[in-house]
């Protein structure tokens, strides 16, 4: 036992160094698996509109066009029911993981991920890739860590490394990955953990890059930056994107209940109602079907009106929610960004008619409105205003971007609505009687901040009543490394390394979180 432990502990010296090189490889081989699966994803949009164009008004047709509809739900449901952690976006699964409250296989995710999400896009589901690949960036991590037989913990760097990866690739935003897995997977803001992280990500971006170009997913055309005159308007932007964000939440939940409710419906039965909802939108609203990525270059292109504005998110909103809910595999992260769009356009565009705002101002609230209504659902207000800048490519818009986040950000914390992530992993985890699925007798190394104002905070370590069979190995402290004693006083900022069994580590990761970030109440 204390031979292990000396050698896992010599191991966590040299991470930084290791998990460069296997950054390294983990961003190339995530990167190669996403460059494919956003090939196979357009694919699937360009065939979905050839089959549409195709049937035009032949009722034949038409009728041919659903049989395949129905076989496609067949498909997917089949691919569900093989690997039920498909099923989603795939980042609550992940952050399940990494608490050790779930274990997926990953040779059976990737593929099953890979051909449920293209099945999906075929039928035209108002899904995103941005979930997807981010699981499968992680699992190629959990690959990764498998083929070298690495412990408990590095498979966790690991995953984090593939999900930076994965959700490079996926939007040429790799600073966005760097900081959506630290901020909302990780949960941890290490330097071994940042420095492997940003290597994945930038070798996997570089990957993309060379195979689908440079150039930033959205063209939008920003005449100027928003005059501070305009400030108190993005405070009210704010205010709205908050408010909307917590019914978002609470309307996706909804629908997901209302599926599970449905105890005469399989697994595929659930997904047959988005693909034939899919097929009629087809032949009426085909604007509705997809990603969304047309809808916003229609939204920041052309002179829309107010009314054909509020039609489309409504029917957006809606049908986005009826495809989620039913567990097909795809994202909500891209049609978030895409609803948050819609909401900024019609917000400018009642300020343009009613208020006298200048016409060219309105793309400027599209994209504020996304990173805002991004940091109101995710609850990830940094990488909300990351992504749009490298989504965009203009940084004419920071100081704004930064001001509606947290505006929203604090009135949907306000409204008690929890991250949407959260709130799906709790999900998951009910359907699964919260049992992990880990395996015995391995040890785990975690690191935990300290926070100001916790309990922690200039405490002795013989005073604080630690998690059952946990053990503080380390603590850090800028760069230097303490080893902990009962006369040991914690200091904000300080990096716990703690260990504990694996079956142990969901019931360590939350004791050790409250610990860490629970606040002492007012004495009277």
């Amino acid at each position: 036992m204390e031979k292990d432990t000396s050698n896992m502990l010599k191991r966590a010296e040299r991470f930084q160094m290791l998990l460069i090189g296997e950054g390294i490889v983990v961003g190339g081989i995530a990167g190669l698996v996403i460059v494919l699966y956003r090939m196979i994803l357009e694919c699937a949009g360009h065939w979905l509109n050839l089959i549409l164009e195709f049937c035009g008004h032949n009722p034949l047709r038409i009728a041919g066009w659903f049989l395949v509809l129905i076989l496609l739900a067949w498909l997917t449901g089949r691919l569900v029911k093989y690997e039920p952690m498909i099923s989603g976006s795939g980042i609550p699964q992940l952050e399940g993981e990494m608490t050790g409250k779930l274990d997926q296989r990953w040779w059976r995710v990737l593929p099953a991920k890979f051909f449920g999400g293209f099945l999906c896009l075929l039928g035209g589901m108002a899904l995103g890739r941005e979930g997807p690949s981010i699981q499968l960036g992680a699992m190629v991590g959990k690959g990764v860590s498998k083929g070298l037989d690495r412990g408990t913990t590095e498979e966790r760097f690991l995953l984090t490394c593939g999900a930076s990866a994965g959700l490079a690739a996926a939007f040429h935003a790799p600073l966005a990955g760097v900081m959506f897995s630290l901020e909302e997977v990780h949960k941890n803001f290490s330097v071994s953990v940042l420095v492997s992280v940003m290597t994945a990500s930038l070798t996997a971006d570089f990957m993309a890059s060379t195979v689908m170009g440079v150039e930033s997913v959205f063209q939008f055309e920003i005449i100027r930056a928003l005059p501070q005159e305009y400030y108190g308007m993005i405070l009210v932007l704010g205010i709205v994107l908050g408010v909307l964000g917590a019914f978002y939440n609470w309307f996706t939940l909804k629908v997901q209940s209302l599926y599970r409710r449905a105890k005469g419906l399989g697994v595929t039965q659930k997904l047959m109602i988005p693909f034939l909802c899919a097929g009629i939108l087809g032949f009426t609203m085909p604007e509705l079907l997809g990603s969304g990525h047309a809808l916003l270059d229609y939204l920041t292109t052309e002179d829309v009106l107010l009314q054909t504005i509020l039609f489309i998110f409504v029917g957006r909103f809606i049908f986005s929610a009826v495809c989620f809910g039913s567990g097909a595999p795809g994202g909500i992260f891209f049609p978030l960004l895409v609803l948050g769009g819609y909401i900024g356009g019609a917000f400018a565009t009642v300020y343009v008619q009613y208020m006298g705002l200048d016409m060219m101002y309105i793309n400027n609230f599209v994209v504020l409105a996304m990173a805002g209504y991004f940091a109101a659902i995710v609850r990830a207000p940094l990488t909300g205003i990351i992504l749009i800048f490298e989504m965009t490519g203009s940084m004419s818009q920071m100081l704004t971007l930064s001001i509606v986040s947290v505006v929203a950000y604090m009135v949907a914390t306000l409204l008690r609505s929890k991250p949407i992530y959260e709130s799906l992993l709790e999900r998951i985890l009910e359907q699964q009687g919260r049992q992990t699925a880990v395996n015995q007798g391995q040890k785990v190394l975690a690191n935990f901040v300290v926070l100001q104002g916790s309990k922690l905070e200039e405490a002795l370590v013989s005073e604080i009543e630690w998690p059952s069979n946990c053990l503080l190995v380390a603590i850090q402290r800028g760069s230097d490394e303490i080893i902990p004693r009962g006369r040991t006083r914690l200091q904000t900022g300080d990096v716990l390394v703690a260990m504990t069994n694996e079956s142990d580590v969901s019931a360590m990761h939350d004791e050790m979180e409250r610990l860490c970030r629970e606040m002492y109440g007012k004495q009277e």
